[in-house]
C-alpha cells in the first residue's frame, strides 16, 4: 500500500529562519522524506507564520515534497495559490471549513495531494464521509498554533481508529501525526498506525539535527517492522 513507507517530516516552524536553506539541506541529507510547512493566519490559530512567498522559495531550495498545513480560515480561497507556489500536499482543517468535501476536491483538481487535519478535541468520526477524498489524515497531538508543546496521548486512540478504518475499507490514506513527536514516542505512534511523523523541536532544537532525523526514522521503521 502507498502508506506503508515511514516518512519523517521536519517542521520548519522550529527551524532558524536566518539559516533556513542550510537547515533544510541538513535534514534532507540526513534522510528526511518531507518538509512540513505550517501556515498560520492569527485567526484560526493564535499565531502568524509564513505564507505563499516562503513556499515558493522552499520549492526552489529542496527536492523534497512540501507538506503544507493550512491552519487558516477559509482555506478554499488560498488552495490554488499554495499549489502554484509548490505545495505537494495541502492539508486543511476540518474545523476551518464548512465545505470540507469541496476543499479536498479543489486540492486534487489543482494537482496536489489532499489532506484533512483534526484538532485534539475533534473526533475522527468527523472525517468518515470524506475518506475516499483523502490522501492524508493529519492527527494533531497538540493544540495547533505553537511549537514545543507537550504530546496529547489521546491522539494514539485516534490513530488506531483511523488505522482500523484504513484496513476495513482497503483505503490508502496516510496517517500523519503532528505535535510533541520525539524519540520517546515515535515507536508507539508507528505501532498505532501512523506513517508520517512531523517533528519540529525534536529535530531543529537538537544538538545534532541530522542525527535526530536519522534516529526518528530508525525507531519508527523498526517499530513498524515488529508490528504484529
Amino acid at each position: 500500500m502507498s502508506y506503508a513507507r515511514i516518512e519523517i517530516a521536519p517542521s520548519i516552524l522550529a527551524s532558524n529562519f536566518a539559516r533556513l536553506g542550510e537547515e533544510i539541506h541538513t535534514v534532507e541529507q540526513a534522510g528526511a522524506d518531507v518538509i512540513h510547512v505550517d501556515v498560520m493566519d492569527g485567526h484560526f490559530v493564535p499565531n502568524i507564520s509564513i505564507g505563499i512567498p516562503v513556499v515558493e522559495s522552499l520549492r526552489k531550495a529542496t527536492r523534497l515534497p512540501l507538506d503544507v498545513h493550512l491552519m487558516i480560515e477559509r482555506p478554499e480561497e488560498y488552495i490554488e495559490d499554495f499549489v502554484r507556489a509548490g505545495a505537494t500536499r495541502v492539508l486543511v482543517h476540518q474545523e476551518a471549513t464548512v465545505h470540507l468535501d469541496r476543499a479536498l476536491a479543489m486540492i486534487r483538481e489543482h494537482g496536489a495531494e489532499a489532506g484533512a487535519a483534526i484538532n485534539p478535541a475533534t473526533p475522527v468520526l468527523m472525517l468518515s464521509d470524506v475518506l475516499d477524498k483523502l490522501d492524508t489524515v493529519l492527527v494533531m497531538s497538540v493544540n495547533p498554533g505553537f511549537g514545543g508543546q507537550k504530546f496529547i496521548r489521546g491522539a494514539l486512540e485516534k490513530i488506531r481508529q483511523l488505522n482500523q478504518w484504513r484496513t476495513r475499507y482497503n483505503a490508502s490514506f496516510r496517517i500523519e501525526v503532528d505535535g510533541g513527536v520525539d524519540l520517546g514516542n515515535v515507536a508507539e505512534l508507528a505501532q498505532a498506525g501512523a506513517n508520517t511523523f512531523v517533528a519540529g523541536s525534536s529535530i531543529f532544537h537538537a544538538s545534532d539535527p541530522a542525527g535526530a532525523t536519522r534516529q526518528l526514522h530508525k525507531l519508527a521503521t523498526e517499530a513498524l517492522s515488529h508490528k504484529v
